[in-house]
């Protein structure tokens, strides 16, 4: 039987509660907020407890109220907590978009088939990603995530090196 932890992704983090009747600011990890008023449950900190959602708000953040969750004294305990939905909830991507989610701890090689490490996490700004590769003697490298570097991503990610990128 397969773990519910199996197949499910982060989309956002309860950083808050937003007035009396038990809302929540959400800070959100997807690309697209207005997906949150698509879903009908999410799943809620380390234990994965489901709520329905009965009501989404969306501006700068993101505001939830859960059904039968509509006093402050209700929510308070979840801030601080993650929120996931099921994979399959997931929006669908375009080519070469990918959820950080599958691609954190895949292999990392050069062009020339050299191991250069697992990919450890990717930090997100505007201009562009940054992939952060940890190799086996522990060394950080980190890569900009733009078509120049990164050349294929699969079951493992190939990346081509200029001089002075990796130490």
């Amino acid at each position: 039987m397969k773990n519910i932890k199996d197949s499910i992704t982060c989309i956002g983090k309860i950083i808050n509660t937003h007035g009396i009747k038990g809302e929540i600011k959400v800070e959100s990890y997807t690309f697209d907020n207005k997906r949150f008023s698509e879903l009908k449950s999410v799943f809620v900190g380390d234990e994965l407890t489901e709520f329905s959602i009965k009501r989404v708000r969306v501006n700068n953040f993101v505001y939830i109220t859960f059904d039968g969750y509509e006093n402050i004294n209700n929510v308070l305990s979840l801030k601080g907590s993650y929120i996931y939905i099921k994979d399959e909830d997931r929006l669908a991507l375009d080519e070469n978009q990918y959820y950080i989610s599958d691609i954190i701890g895949k292999k990392v090689y050069d062009t020339e088939k050299n191991y250069i490490g697992i990919l450890k996490e990717v930090l997100e700004y505007p201009a562009n990603d940054i992939f952060i590769i940890e190799s086996e003697d522990k060394s950080i490298y980190q890569i900009p995530a733009v078509k120049e570097f990164i050349k294929k991503i699969d079951s493992t990610i190939t990346i081509k090196l200029i001089e002075g990128m990796i130490l």
